[in-house]
């Protein structure tokens, strides 16, 4: 069984400028508003997001990135050759006070976005964190819901929610694929 794709380019656009109709509308006051994403699929579409919110409220919204290395719950637990990619955050801001739209691309069990949410507090105390994702596939192992959702994706565990953007990839598309697919 080959990669079904799920979104293509101009569905992705769609679907963000839809999502940064829904953080504009349900936060009417910019001035408190800020966006976070979670490395590295996460930031890359907070970077997309952030001008069409400018567009919509009329406002520079803060922008940042986490890493969320370090606040997993798994790191050590799996085998070295495993262990993630660490980057850089970028927090140029205080989030005190703010409502922080984090961003990712595709919720799953719950722990990335927990790490996400540990590791934003190390920054400030925001007054609201709201969650926006490209995909929900489910499986949730912990009590986290986004706000804000591109496309819901119904996925058995054993199938992968692929999220390829230009930056990186060369080609915007979200394909589902069996685990024993995926090729990096």
């Amino acid at each position: 069984m080959s990669a079904r794709i799920v979104l293509e380019h101009d569905d992705l656009e769609r679907t963000l400028r839809r999502i940064a109709h829904e953080v504009a509308e349900k936060n009417p006051g910019p001035d408190s508003l800020a966006i976070v994403g979670i490395h590295t699929r996460g930031a890359m579409l907070a970077r997309r997001l952030h001008p069409l919110l400018g567009e919509l409220t009329g406002s520079e919204v803060p922008i940042g990135d986490l890493d969320i290395s370090f606040y997993r719950d798994d790191v050590g637990a799996k085998s070295p050759a495993s262990q993630p990619t660490v980057h850089a955050s970028h927090i140029d801001f205080d989030p005190t006070g703010k409502t922080v739209v984090l961003v990712d691309d595709v919720l799953f069990t719950g722990r990335t976005v927990r790490a996400a949410i540990e590791a934003l507090f190390d920054y400030g105390r925001p007054q609201r964190v709201q969650l926006a994702v490209l995909c929900d596939r489910g499986h949730r192992e912990l009590p986290i819901r986004p706000d804000y959702v591109g496309k819901n994706l119904p996925t058995a565990r054993e199938e992968r929610v692929n999220v390829r953007l230009a930056e990186p990839d060369g080609v915007d598309e979200v394909t589902i694929s069996q685990l024993a697919e995926v090729s990096t």
